[in-house]
């Protein structure tokens, strides 16, 4: 295992694992809020025997910088934060994404734009869909109304109770650093490891910078690569329905979905591991 740091465009240092096969396909994981790197323990495990595994704190969690500025959290700098990293561990050649959570959002925004393109060879992703392909569900739910579907909006829109008290001023910072917001994650989803106080409180920029922004305002974003959706059936945050209607923009799709909560890669990460391999050795295949 080796460690290096690695500097973003806008100065940011983001600290960077790497693990596993020298000579393996190279596989970035991109945890989620309020984790930091060490979220992917056991899928870097299971993985690590027949890949470069690359694990990285992103900016605000971990051992990565903590710029203070709401603006430093917004998607367009986490995507480049991505692309610094694909560039450094892999300077040539494309590289394969497992993404979870907010880590899922801001990959889903490097693989549909310009920045990624051509550097990616799959992508799976696990309860952390698009913004703009959520804002554009949410809108074809309530435009187009049926039982089913205005249940779905209604559903999601309760299973997201926290992304409108996060932009409370003062009062979601004062829980987590009370330690009050942790105890609330862990009683919702028992499979979540207990968050640090710090990746809570600056995780918070990154609903702030960017949630209201997207969704009231989405973009078409197709992805051309081929894309792994794994959707956990007890996830607490973000349903089904939301993470896997999404073929108008994912032409080559794969959905699954696993038994277990949101942080299911934590509590299963075996399967996790063996999904994102089955789909790693299918684009290695085609590729080759």
């Amino acid at each position: 295992m080796s460690h290096k740091w690695v500097t973003a465009g806008d100065g940011v240092r983001l600290s960077v694992t790497v693990d596993g096969r020298s000579d393996g396909p190279t596989v970035v994981l991109v945890h989620g809020y309020p984790d930091n790197s060490s979220m992917w323990d056991g899928v870097a495990a299971e993985l690590s025997a027949k890949h470069r595994v690359v694990t990285y704190d992103v900016r605000g969690a971990g051992q990565s910088d903590k710029p203070p500025g709401r603006a430093s959290y917004r998607l367009d700098r986490l995507a480049d934060d991505l692309r610094a990293v694909v560039d450094e561990v892999q300077p040539a050649g494309k590289v394969h994404l497992v993404a979870h959570d907010w880590g899922s959002i801001q990959t889903w925004h490097a693989v549909t734009g310009d920045g990624l393109r051509g550097r990616v060879a799959s992508y799976t992703s696990i309860s952390g869909p698009s913004l703009d392909h959520a804002g554009a569900w949410f809108r074809a739910q309530l435009r187009h109304p049926t039982p089913k579907r205005l249940k779905n909006a209604l559903s999601q829109f309760l299973h997201s109770w926290y992304i409108l008290a996060f932009q409370i001023p003062l009062i979601p910072d004062l829980l987590w650093r009370t330690g009050l917001m942790g105890k609330q994650i862990q009683r919702l989803e028992p499979d979540a490891a207990p968050p640090e106080k710090s990746d809570g409180l600056h995780g918070l920029k990154l609903y702030r910078a960017n949630m209201f922004t997207r969704l009231s305002r989405p973009e078409p974003r197709p992805a051309d690569v081929p894309v792994q959706v794994l959707a956990p059936t007890e996830d607490a945050y973000v349903t089904t329905p939301l993470q896997t209607e999404i073929a108008r923009w994912v032409p080559d799709l794969r959905i699954r979905r696993i038994a277990g909560t949101h942080w299911v890669t934590r509590a299963r990460p075996d399967v996790v591991a063996a999904a994102a391999a089955e789909l790693i050795e299918y684009a290695e295949h085609e590729s080759s």
